[in-house]
């Protein structure tokens, strides 16, 4: 399996990290210690990091039936990387063309399954028996149920993608191969208010018998779903900006659903594309958000101040991008990394598992390391260090990191003895620990190797007080 060639990598992390999967203990919620991250019944920060890619739930692909996709080879592929997060996508149209996606273009992929029952009677745009939109297709919510179960079972969260806005927008023909096509449904259900072809009322408030249905929709998700600690909710991937008011009512009406559930879980609102504003976002009532590039989280990115958990994702700030350097500056600002991973190149990409974003991979890996490590749930964003990039419990902990390779820095501490951790971010390992005493309040350190690294101090208690 293509994932095998990754396991060096769990190897590495294990032997270095000893780290211990263990499933959820409760669901998440945002922390009122520290409301950058979320906890569980722990009380610690659970901080969420890794690859997802856009063919983990429904299969999608050339050829009818699109091929298979090997969701358990893709656990191990997280799994070996060390991540525990994900988006579990969903994709709303029965077909589209990569023709707008330079790495791939011009293949036409197939999608399945669906939400709801091609039972007909009568054949659909694309020659299949037409939706019945009162009928859910078990199919589909078995297989939700399935991986969102076997996501548990590796200690990962998922999140439980609602809807796709993208492809709506920048697929050609996109709106011949949606269900609330009235050429594909039985039910006389049409989502081109305007007539325009191109359904983009489907994400407004418009219409509230389209509202309504996509409500029933969303709460068979809920249903499907809500026994299990580790789902988190997103309403739809890069949606247009006028769907604002539309996502803020579905936000809601999940808080409103789960509040009667033996669960609740967080929701996400993540950036819409394009011309989408983070403000839109942070005003929301979704407790996580993805930005877009707005304020520098795609170079620099800015401190989280806690008013949302924020998980950023490239695939809103360069679509496939971002590198080990942005893994690290995130995290060190109390923000949540994750990768649109090309994966098996299968959908877009340039080849398979490509090693170029191998280190990405691994950083994402290497930071819930030190997540876990550290007492995270009392570290905030601070400038303590010259670096720019600090995590800091003063006095007691701080982890820094030096984007700059050869940098000298300092660190604001009251002194004290501490212990010392130098690991090396672009070899991926500790290279050198042990004891230091730091007797002034601005400390000057010096890495022992070459390229960008990080140190990570914590004071030695007296016997008395641990």
């Amino acid at each position: 399996m293509a994932f095998r060639q990754f396991t060096f990598v769990g190897l590495i992390i294990c032997s270095l990290f000893l780290s211990v999967v263990c499933q959820a203990a409760g669901p998440l919620r945002v922390s009122k210690v520290n409301s950058r991250y979320f906890t569980d019944d722990t009380g610690r920060a659970v901080y969420l990091t890794g690859s997802h890619t856009w063919h983990n739930l429904t299969d999608m692909g050339p050829g009818d039936p699109p091929p298979k996709f090997d969701y358990e080879g893709f656990l191990d592929y997280l799994e070996s990387h060390n991540h525990n997060f994900f988006r579990l996508w969903t994709w709303e149209l029965v077909g589209w063309d990569t023709f707008n996606n330079s790495i791939s273009a011009g293949r036409f992929h197939i999608v399945a399954p669906h939400p709801w029952a091609r039972s007909g009677p009568g054949p659909a745009l694309d020659g299949k028996p037409r939706f019945d939109l009162k009928k859910f297709d078990p199919e589909y919510f078995g297989r939700l149920r399935r991986r969102v179960q076997a996501a548990r079972d590796r200690g990962m969260y998922v999140s439980v993608m609602l809807f796709e806005g993208w492809a709506m927008q920048f697929c050609p023909d996109a709106w011949k191969y949606h269900p609330f096509n009235p050429g594909n449904n039985i039910n006389g259900i049409n989502g081109d208010l305007n007539g325009d072809g191109r359904g983009f009322e489907l994400y407004t408030l418009k219409d509230p018998a389209l509202t309504a249905l996509q409500e029933v929709y969303v709460k068979k998700v809920i249903d499907t779903v809500n026994e299990y600690d580790n789902v988190l909710y997103e309403i739809s991937n890069e949606n247009h900006p006028p769907s604002t008011q539309w996502q803020y009512h579905m936000i809601n009406f999940i808080h409103n659903c789960e509040a009667g559930k033996p669960k609740q879980h967080p929701v996400g609102m993540t950036f819409q594309y394009r011309g989408g504003s983070n403000r839109d976002l942070f005003n929301s009532p979704a407790e996580w958000v993805s930005p877009n590039p707005e304020g520098g989280y795609n170079d620099q990115p800015p401190a989280s101040d806690g008013r949302k958990v924020i998980i950023s994702d490239t695939d809103h700030l360069w679509g496939i991008g971002g590198n080990r350097q942005w893994v690290w500056k995130s995290f060190l600002r109390g923000l949540s990394p994750i990768f649109m991973d090309p994966y098996d190149a299968l959908i877009l990409g340039e080849k398979p598992f490509n090693p170029k974003w191998e280190r990405l991979r691994q950083a994402m890996g290497h930071t819930r390391m030190y997540a876990e490590k550290m007492d995270l749930i009392n570290m905030t964003p601070s400038d303590l260090s010259s670096t720019g990039y600090c995590l800091a419990n003063s006095p007691t902990e701080f982890l820094v990191y030096q984007p700059v390779s050869n940098g000298k820095f300092t660190v604001h501490t009251t002194g004290g003895t501490y212990r010392y951790e130098w690991f090396n971010v672009e070899q991926g390992k500790v290279v050198e620990t042990g004891k230091i005493e730091l007797k002034s309040a601005k400390e000057s350190f010096n890495p022992p190797f070459a390229g960008d690294s990080v140190l990570y101090l914590k004071m030695c208690l007296p016997e008395s007080t641990r």
